[in-house]
């Protein structure tokens, strides 16, 4: 009777959960041929907070790619105002 746990942080939907349960367990049935009438697949959720890697918490290692993600945004963003200021001077002069 083959119980699988699954530890992972906040953030899957039911339908990946329902995925992952599904793909699991032909996995099981696939390569140890288990009856999947008696494989057990439980998925624990574990605040980000309480999930260290790397010295420090996936919160933290999260919040830190936003602000990268936010920042490159930005200047993209600059970068792309600039370009049509560029192209409506240089419409206007011709």
């Amino acid at each position: 009777m083959p119980y699988v746990r699954i530890e992972i942080t906040d953030g899957a939907t039911y339908e990946q959960k329902l995925q992952i349960y599904k793909e699991t367990t032909e996995m099981l049935v696939r390569i140890l041929n288990k009856k999947p009438e008696y494989t057990f697949v439980v998925i624990e959720e574990v605040d980000n907070k309480n999930w260290g890697h790397m010295g420090t918490s996936v919160a933290k290692i999260r919040e830190a790619e936003a602000k990268e993600k936010a920042a490159g945004s930005k200047k993209a963003g600059a970068g792309k105002s600039a370009t049509k200021a560029m192209k409506k001077s240089s419409t206007k002069k011709a």
